[in-house]
């Protein structure tokens, strides 16, 4: 999530709030704090008797459960399409991280009457986040158009970015990054480091063994008390330190936090001994004001082993604040003499600076000294130090591809030489982060939220030994017209492996580099067209050699029928037949392949019966083919049942009119038509 968007959606909800919160995903995003209010354990009921659907979303929505929200908001915008419900759908969506389908309600938004220039720059935000970045320039121009406060600086960093990202994409660094499946989970997973023969990363898989605390006292989404293993936000479980050990199965990490809400990802001294890491605790002393909501800030604790492997009860850093401002993201250098971290605390540049702390003679860390010349007006997140004395960090406040970019920082004796962004794909549109460095050539994990994983946040490792054999090229082209499509997105994705994107040129041209004996699927996409999905590899060609595959995209055209072939029922039924079936998979694969498009599916019949039973037959009809594509997976928001009956002929072969089977046949019909994309 764009950690600017998540932070005015913080202060938007932080008025007037009473129920008591966690405060919104994870440490690693924006350093993380818990809401809380002083007024007491008061709940936000659901109204009983609410009145309208939009009310019920609204509620959800304040409570920040957004994937409630969202199917409410869905529902609502079905019954009667508004600006209102267009606008949070595009919000929720983007606070869940699913900005394909951000994009289609900002679209949506955009279009509508009163739509505020926060729906445009929304829109931007989610292309640039879905590699859609020539039609992100567009939007971000718009925007500063609409908002005259957008300073000249803000705009060309949102333009530099998107066209440093096309070069980027157009040639990417020859490495290939390896999803580790024996650490990832379909939760978010993040900041792995080496320690001894194992791996340490955070995770909020559910799985997590319980700790023994005191009773949780706080509140989520009304009257329930948040469960100890479920982060009431996300749905998932609490943070906490896993271990990998190379040989063995996951662990969580042998340290009691006291505490049963987050722990983030942990940096160890050289030999191991000693471990900071970031913690999320309910203080004794929590400042508290009435009617107004506290937060409680995240912090940095150390724990040290002993001679018989246990760990100490965490030390609370220093310079920790938990009732004014959040430190996180610790690294502790080799030596450990200097212990960098990220905070909000006052003073810096923008939202989170990266700062420093030196030991001194007495072993106490020394003041914080901000980092002036890395920290920006945005955030500055993952500090870590390698052994050449290369600086690395992330950042959302430079030129980059999109979100949270990784960084490195060249130095000399005289000081910081240069700040290069690490390219594609070490970065991509989403945010990559909670990298760790190996002592031979700089990263050796990092974390991304980038499409092609297999949760929210993956972990992977840099493989700086990729062997390319083949190049793949070819052209996109709309399918009614052969006309080249430029600025479409094409995403070659290897087979249990990652992605590679990139924008087709003026001559809607791509390319792609493959490696040997591979599989791919490739695929182009376009704002308001269908896409396309071809099939290809690589195993057991001998030769180097240019594979071509050309893609042809379809233009959507809303609420045009589009018939499906051998639809057939049985007389006087409604069941689905297995030869219907197997084209009602076709149109599941459209919906699958085209996640924001929504269908009504419309059946008909012929003109022979009476109108109210053919209505009320087709109506049946029409409703058992959307149950058979909902249980296939498909959103039941995405698609609606439609019976017309007679009413829709398609030829002039009325009840009043004598007709052959075969032009019966014609008017006895199932038909799709998109209403949304």
């Amino acid at each position: 999530m764009n950690l600017l968007k998540k932070e005015n959606l913080l202060k938007e909800h932080m008025v007037n709030r009473n129920p008591f919160y966690l405060h919104p995903q994870i440490m690693k995003k924006i350093i993380l704090s818990i809401t809380l209010s002083a007024s007491g354990i008061l709940a936000f009921n659901c109204p009983a008797m609410a009145q309208y659907v939009i009310k019920k979303a609204d509620k959800a929505y304040d409570l920040y459960n957004y994937i409630k929200a969202i199917d409410l908001y869905e529902q609502a915008y079905k019954k009667k399409p508004t600006l209102h419900a267009a606008t949070r759908l595009g919000n929720a969506y983007s606070f869940a991280n699913n900005y394909v389908q951000a994009e289609s309600w900002y679209a949506i938004a955009t279009k509508m009457p009163n739509s505020n220039a926060k729906n445009t720059l929304g829109y931007a935000k989610a292309l640039q986040s879905n590699s859609k970045y020539t039609e992100a320039k567009v939007q971000y121009l718009n925007y500063a158009g609409q908002d005259k406060k957008v300073s000249q600086k803000q705009l060309s960093v949102w333009l530099a970015s998107c066209d440093s990202a096309i070069k980027w994409m157009k040639n990417p660094k020859q490495v290939e990054l390896i999803n580790q499946k024996s650490l990832n989970s379909d939760q978010s997973d993040w900041g792995a480091v080496n320690y001894r023969d194992a791996v340490v990363f955070t995770s909020d898989r559910n799985h997590v063994a319980t700790l023994k605390g005191g009773k949780a006292f706080l509140k989520f989404d009304g009257a329930k008390r948040p469960d100890k293993k479920v982060y009431g936000w996300t749905g998932n479980g609490y943070l906490k330190l896993y271990i990998k050990p190379n040989k063995d199965s996951l662990q969580v990490f042998p340290i009691n936090t006291g505490t049963d809400y987050h722990v983030g990802a942990a940096s160890f001294t050289a030999d191991g001994k000693t471990m900071y890491f970031t913690m999320t605790k309910i203080p004794a002393d929590l400042e508290k004001i009435k009617n107004r909501p506290s937060t409680v800030n995240v912090e940095i604790y150390s724990s040290t082993q002993n001679a018989q492997g246990y760990w100490s009860e965490p030390v609370s850093f220093k310079y920790n604040d938990v009732n004014n401002y959040s430190v996180g993201d610790p690294f502790i250098s080799t030596d450990g003499q200097s212990l960098y971290f990220s905070s909000n605390m006052p003073g810096g540049k923008g939202g989170d600076d990266i700062y420093v702390c030196m030991k001194t003679d007495t072993g106490e860390w020394g003041k914080p000294i901000n980092l002036e010349e890395i920290n920006t007006e945005g955030n500055e997140r993952s500090p870590a130090l390698d052994a050449k004395n290369d600086f690395f960090f992330a950042s959302d406040g430079r030129i980059g591809m999109g979100a949270l970019d990784i960084f490195r920082v060249l130095r000399t004796r005289d000081g910081i030489r240069q700040i290069e962004n690490m390219g594609y794909p070490f970065n991509s549109p989403h945010d990559d982060f909670g990298f760790s460095l190996n002592e031979e050539d700089g990263i050796a994990y990092l974390s991304s939220n980038r499409n092609g994983g297999i949760g929210s946040d993956d972990i992977y490792a840099i493989d700086r030994k990729m062997i390319l054999a083949f190049k793949l090229e070819g052209k996109v082209y709309d399918k009614k017209t052969s006309q080249i499509i430029s600025g479409a997105m094409v995403t070659l994705a290897k087979v249990n492996g990652t992605e590679l994107k990139v924008e087709t040129d003026e001559n809607g041209s791509y390319h792609f580099n493959l490696a040997k004996d591979a599989e791919y699927n490739v695929s182009a996409e376009k704002t308001a067209y269908r896409s396309d999905f071809e099939s290809l590899a690589t195993i057991g060609l001998t030769s180097s050699k240019v594979l071509e595959q050309n893609l042809y995209l379809e233009e959507i055209e809303l609420n045009k029928g589009i018939r499906l072939e051998n639809i057939y029922y049985d007389f006087d039924m409604w069941d689905i037949r297995d030869d219907a079936a197997i084209e009602l998979d076709k149109l599941i694969k459209i919906l699958k392949d085209n996640p924001t498009i929504w269908i009504e599916l419309g059946s008909h019949t012929d003109s022979r019966g009476k109108g109210a039973y053919n209505l009320k037959l087709s109506q049946k009809r029409a409703e058992s083919a959307v149950n058979y594509i909902i249980l296939k997976g498909i959103d039941k928001n995405r698609i609606t049942a439609r019976g017309y009956g007679e009413t829709q002929l398609l030829n002039a072969c009325s009840s009043r009119t004598e007709c052959t089977e075969t032009v019966h046949q014609l008017n006895r019909r199932t038909e799709f038509k998109i209403v949304k994309w």
